[in-house]
Order: C-alpha cells, then sequence, then structure tokens
C-alpha cells in the first residue's frame, strides 16, 4: 500500500485481489509483400513530388514546368557527380 491507505497496482507480489491472467498469443502466417508493386507506388509517388516541385519552382519563376525542367542541364545541377576523363 502507498502511505494514502491505497494499493499500488505495479506491486502484485504482496498479495494482490486479481487474479492471474494468462496471455496466450498465437501467430498467423501472411504472405510476404509484394514488393514490385510497393516499389511501383513508391516510385508513383517520387514522380508525383518531383512534379509538385517543378510547379511550385515554375510559379516562382514564371515559367511553365516544362521550361524549368528543361533549363535544368545535369551538369549545372550539381546533383551529377564530377569525374576525372
Amino acid at each position: 500500500m502507498s502511505k494514502t491507505g491505497r494499493p499500488n497496482y505495479r506491486r502484485g507480489s504482496r498479495g494482490s485481489r486479481k487474479a492471474h491472467r494468462h496471455i496466450t498469443v498465437r501467430s498467423v502466417r501472411r504472405e510476404p509483400p509484394d514488393l514490385r508493386k510497393l516499389s511501383r507506388a513508391v516510385i508513383a509517388m517520387a514522380m508525383r513530388e518531383a512534379e509538385a516541385e517543378a510547379e511550385a519552382k515554375a510559379a516562382r519563376t514564371g515559367k511553365t514546368p516544362d521550361e524549368s525542367l528543361r533549363d535544368e542541364s545535369p551538369g549545372e545541377s550539381g546533383t551529377e557527380a564530377h569525374h576525372d576523363r
């Protein structure tokens, strides 16, 4: 018991009034996830996000999304790795 006279629910070893519970866990066999379907969904989400970013950039610069994508070449964007030739 605590100082206030109420039992402490965390201490079950001192003769708790509750009945002991027996918990049983049973597994369920599930099929493995369809990785092809998941990968297509992730690619579609990435493409939609890229389109939304292009539209937002085009709205800021006043160009159409197609023009803003054509203006950036891979060498200018900074994402292309530089290799020795």
